[in-house]
C-alpha cells in the first residue's frame, strides 16, 4: 500500500508541477536592460532576475502623463509599475538600491510599490529612451496626480539611465 501511494504523490507532481515553476521567469534573450538582485523569491540567471526590454514590456503595462522637473511641458510615460515589478519578483518590504549606469544610486523604500505609483519608463512621448534621454529606464512618479509626489525626496527616487536594483532589508 506504502508503494501505490508513493506511486500516486509521483504521478501527481509530474503532472501538477510546484507552482513555483508557474512563476519562473523567462531568461533574456537580448540584451538585458534592468538586472534585480538581493531578497527577491524569482530569478532567472543564477540569483538574479535579469530583463531584457521585451520581458519588461510584457508584463503589464502602464501610461499616465504628467510634468516633471527636468522636461518641458506635459511628458507622457510607459512602462511597468513598480508595483507589479516588485510583484512579479516576489517583493513585499525592504528597500530598494536603485542604480543608474554612472553608478549613482538611490534608496528607495518598497512602500512606495503602490497601485498608482511610480513606473519603471522605457518610453517617453511614445519613443524607446536613448541614455542621451535619461533611457533607457526611467523610475517616474505620477508628479502630478498627488502633492505627495511633488517633494525633493520623491524627485531624488526618480532615477534615469536605471540599469539595476539591490532589493535589502
Amino acid at each position: 500500500m506504502t508503494s501505490f501511494i508513493k506511486m500516486l504523490g509521483l504521478i501527481a507532481a509530474l503532472a501538477f508541477p510546484v507552482a513555483s515553476h508557474a512563476e519562473m521567469l523567462a531568461m533574456p534573450e537580448t540584451e538585458v536592460v534592468l538586472t534585480v538582485s538581493g531578497i527577491i523569491s524569482h530569478s532567472n540567471v543564477d540569483d538574479t532576475a535579469q530583463f531584457d526590454m521585451q520581458m519588461l514590456t510584457d508584463l503589464d503595462v502602464t501610461t499616465f502623463e504628467t510634468t516633471t522637473i527636468w522636461t518641458d511641458g506635459v511628458q507622457a510615460f510607459e512602462g511597468v509599475a513598480l508595483n507589479v515589478l516588485m510583484d512579479k519578483l516576489g517583493v513585499t518590504e525592504g528597500t530598494i538600491l536603485a542604480s543608474a549606469i554612472n553608478d549613482y544610486t538611490v534608496e528607495i523604500p518598497v512602500t512606495d510599490a503602490v497601485e498608482g505609483g511610480p513606473v519603471v519608463a522605457y518610453k517617453l512621448n511614445g519613443g524607446i529612451m536613448s541614455v542621451r534621454d535619461k533611457g533607457p529606464l526611467w523610475l517616474v512618479y505620477p508628479y502630478d496626480d498627488s502633492a505627495d509626489y511633488r517633494t525633493e525626496v520623491v524627485y531624488a527616487h526618480s532615477i534615469w539611465q536605471l540599469d539595476r536594483m539591490e532589493i535589502v532589508e
